[in-house]
């Protein structure tokens, strides 16, 4: 079975923030087993915004999008562990909370996909760009152990 080792990003939107639900959306990441590397609450620039919702420049939903995400502060932050985008999008659920599986993130706080109180990367190229986008290499911390070094670890002993 091939295990990759990953870095993703999150952010705690608006919402999210402003509703209180910061610690129990990073306990979720926690208690999976993922490694948080990054973390900071910031009020995102006209800069940042359009950098991070490049991709839809010229939709019509395109300026709701950076009123949104600029409408207060985010928690923005790195995860890592063995296919952290895949596995942190799972814990989210599905962007529309009405489909989103019982027990997700989005599932359990959310009512509107306008207002889902969390963004992960969709890929790995896209947490690449993100990251960047919130984070300088220097604001990242890679030491201690996350669950896929805890594996390795046990598995060495064997």
């Amino acid at each position: 079975m091939q295990h990759t080792e990953e870095r993703t990003f999150i952010a705690v939107k608006p919402d999210g923030v402003q509703r209180g639900l910061i610690g129990g959306i990073i306990n979720r990441f926690e208690k999976k087993g993922f490694k948080v590397v990054g973390l900071k609450m910031i009020q995102v620039s006209d800069e940042q915004a359009k950098a991070h919702y490049a991709e839809h420049e010229g939709k019509p939903f395109y300026p709701r999008l950076l009123r949104y995400i600029q409408s207060g502060p985010i928690v923005a932050m790195v995860i890592q562990g063995y296919n952290a985008v895949a596995g942190a999008r799972h814990i989210m659920g599905s962007t529309d909370p009405n489909k989103a599986e019982v027990g997700t993130i989005r599932a359990d706080y959310a009512q509107v996909m306008e207002y889902n109180i969390v963004h992960g990367s969709d890929s790995v190229e896209s947490a690449e760009r993100e990251i960047k986008i919130y984070f300088n290499e220097n604001e990242l911390f890679p030491q201690g152990k996350c669950m896929s070094e805890l594996v390795i670890e046990s598995l060495d002993a064997d």
